[in-house]
């Protein structure tokens, strides 16, 4: 099974250069797949990475087997022509190990100051996917959830990067429902997202969730108020339901038992593992998870099924 890291996005990328690459240079030692970062430009926050691609370059050149991917490419944002030839460039360079996730774009702040029309981001973000197929590329992935993108997908065949929310099982209803026989195969080649939350034992790893429900429940509010609805009307975070739907969880053997359980559910094989949730915790916290999910937990993973 293809064991991915995601999570490094937006405050959580602050700090010292050296510091960063490093947890990755460390994932490329320890057996992770994969590292994928997403695109956030013209950021009134002014995180340090705004170019995925440029950070891809770089970590590419730190490792040696750790594939680099882009969850998502902003395509509205693109010239395609560009960035067919810079996506063939770092595909090249890299010996093959770059992945390209690609998505529709909703910051409307990043639109306005670029002067592209809302309206149009579909059509751009469908006219740019098709010419990076008409050319050599690296493999592609589509990130959304509505039926319109769902569709897209299928009809270019290409995999999804589900999103944690809302739940796969909506998305993959979708799929289902859009891509017919097809849809096994999609879904094989789709890629999953979770939090994990992994302790050496059940009461090390009930501290870390207790510790996050609070802060998960803070960036619930902080995203919601982006969209004009009021703290009152925000549903307090259910547990059970979000451990279910969400996460992976508990000591090294229940974290292997559920990832079977659910690649076994949903007949996909990739899995975006996103330790920091989102940024709530801290690299030094995130790292120890990491450590300890690769020492106890990825042997098991990559062995004979």
């Amino acid at each position: 099974m293809r064991i991915d890291l995601a999570g490094w996005t937006r405050d959580a990328t602050q700090g010292d250069p050296r510091t960063f690459f490093s947890m990755f240079e460390a994932a490329d030692r320890w057996g992770f797949d994969g590292v994928w970062f997403s695109e956030f430009r013209l950021s009134a926050a002014n995180w340090p990475y705004p170019s995925p691609l440029l950070l891809a370059a770089a970590l590419l050149a730190r490792t040696e087997r750790l594939r680099i991917g882009t969850a998502v490419l902003v395509l509205p944002l693109h010239q395609p022509l560009l960035l067919a030839e810079e996506l063939a460039q770092l595909a090249f360079q890299s010996g093959g190990r770059l992945d390209v996730g690609l998505g529709r774009g909703t910051e409307a702040a990043t639109l306005q100051a670029l002067q592209i029309d809302p309206s149009e981001t579909r059509e751009r973000f469908e006219r740019a996917c098709e010419h990076l197929l008409s050319v050599p590329h690296p493999p592609l992935y589509i990130a959304g959830s509505t039926p319109e993108s769902i569709g897209f997908a299928v009809k270019q065949n290409l995999p999804l990067l589900l999103s944690l929310e809302p739940p796969e099982e909506r998305q993959l209803s979708q799929l289902d429902a859009l891509a017919g026989n097809a849809a096994a195969g999609l879904r094989a080649r789709s890629s999953l997202a979770r939090y994990v939350c992994i302790g050496a034992c059940a009461e090390a790893v009930a501290a870390q969730l207790d510790a996050l429900w609070p802060r998960l429940y803070e960036r619930r509010l902080f995203f919601a108020a982006k969209r004009g609805v009021p703290a009152s009307e925000v549903a307090p975070i259910d547990v059970a339901r979000t451990l279910r739907e969400q996460f992976i969880y508990g000591d090294p053997a229940a974290c292997h038992a559920q990832i079977a359980a659910l690649r076994e559910r949903t007949g996909i094989a990739s899995l975006r593992c996103v330790f920091n949730a989102n940024g709530l915790l801290g690299n030094d916290a995130a790292l120890a998870s990491m450590q300890l999910f690769a020492r106890e937990v990825l042997p098991a993973l990559k062995g004979p099924p």
